[in-house]
């Protein structure tokens, strides 16, 4: 008899999935791990979702998210079929998976095994690469320059890295976990040079000197992921978009789940694009945190990184970057360490209320302070 194990795929059970960050389970835990925006979403949009709360909820939402659709496409200039809606951006990046890559036993009868490829920059989001692979796809991973630059092209072509023939090819703009924004000039380079589809994600793009949305409206290869949840304190209702030309933006549709988007979700997006100007005095507030504590966190000694997102990375002194987590999370600070090589000594800081960074710093100072 079979046991449960062998009745999974094999893909399946060879599968390392991608593990979020911590969520607390103690209280009074300073929360600097998963990048959320520390300040509430707008009254009003708090106001919308809790008079939605009614006997609609008997109800089926929109299947298409049809009215925050046509509210996007009037910030963005573009038309609702250049966009799809998704339960969160992480959705969006797994159907673009599905949609435009074959899986590698499909591809073997195919002229070009490019067509079964998923590329993206290393380090970056880590959902990536789980992604292919649960795809069934093969991964080709870009390395960046040390200082989280993009490899400039010539260099690519010498040293044969890069896939300009690759099926989808994902590229975080800013990057995490670097928190460096790149010029939509260096972005567009890329993009003309690649053959299957680009998606820019622009998970932290609020935080940044520049967007690269017009590259999705003018390159029809080109997608670029929007995300509420990062910027505009929706992580709880999971809103994510995709901007693209309509063709591709079709093909997303075609395999999405028939009602992906939850009803309250959608009323709260809609609500949050009718009250801006909230959000964008928090974006400053946001960024006049983050250079306070970069600048104070290099006082201490630890090397941080330019960033244009709501979070630094930061090199601290003395202990590994291990031993801080663990020494912060001791005074109920939580903040984010990662085992890859490339960042292994190094802590991912979320930007919190100047109170909880006031505390940050102060269990910074306390910790160098401290004896051995």
């Amino acid at each position: 008899m079979n046991t449960p194990r062998l009745l999974t795929r094999p893909l399946v059970r060879s599968l390392h999935p991608y593990v979020p960050g911590e969520q607390p389970k103690i209280k009074g835990l300073i929360k600097l791990n998963t990048n959320e925006n520390p300040y509430p979403p707008s009254p009003r949009v708090l106001a919308a979702v809790k008079a939605a709360v009614d006997g609609r909820l008997r109800l089926y939402p929109n299947p298409s998210a049809d009215g925050l659709r046509e509210k996007l496409a009037r910030l963005h200039g573009c038309r609702p079929d250049n966009l799809v809606v998704g339960n969160g951006s992480d959705e969006l990046l797994a159907l673009a998976t599905r949609a435009f890559v074959e899986p590698r036993i499909v591809e073997r009868g195919m002229r070009s095994a490019s067509r079964s490829v998923v590329q993206y920059l290393t380090p970056s989001y880590s959902l990536y690469p789980v992604l292919a692979a649960l795809h069934g796809a093969a991964s080709n991973a870009v390395p960046f320059n040390p200082d989280f630059s993009l490899p400039s092209l010539p260099e690519l072509k010498r040293e044969r890295v890069w896939d300009f023939r690759a099926a989808l090819t994902f590229i975080t703009t800013p990057n995490a976990p670097g928190g460096r924004g790149y010029r939509t000039d260096e972005l567009e380079a890329l993009c003309r040079r690649m053959k299957g589809v680009v998606v820019l994600d622009e998970a932290y793009v609020d935080f940044a000197r520049e967007h690269a949305l017009r590259l999705a409206l003018e390159h029809p290869h080109v997608l670029v992921s929007r995300t509420f949840s990062k910027a505009y304190s929706l992580c709880f209702q999971r809103i994510g978009y995709f901007v693209g030309h309509p063709e591709l933006i079709e093909a997303l549709h075609k395999i999405r789940d028939s009602y992906n988007v939850n009803g309250l979700g959608q009323i709260a997006a809609e609500a949050t694009l009718e009250d801006l100007p909230y959000y964008r005095r928090n974006f400053k507030a946001i960024l006049a945190t983050r250079e306070e504590t970069s600048a104070r966190l290099g006082g201490l000694g630890f090397q941080v990184l330019p960033s244009e997102t709501n979070f630094i990375l930061a090199r601290p002194p003395r202990f590994s970057a291990e031993q801080w987590l663990e020494k912060l999370r001791a005074r109920q600070i939580l903040v984010r360490w990662f085992s890859a090589p490339e960042v292994r000594n190094d802590l991912r800081i979320t930007i919190g209320t100047p109170a909880e960074m006031e505390r940050l710093l102060r269990a910074a100072a306390a910790i160098l302070g401290a004896k051995r």
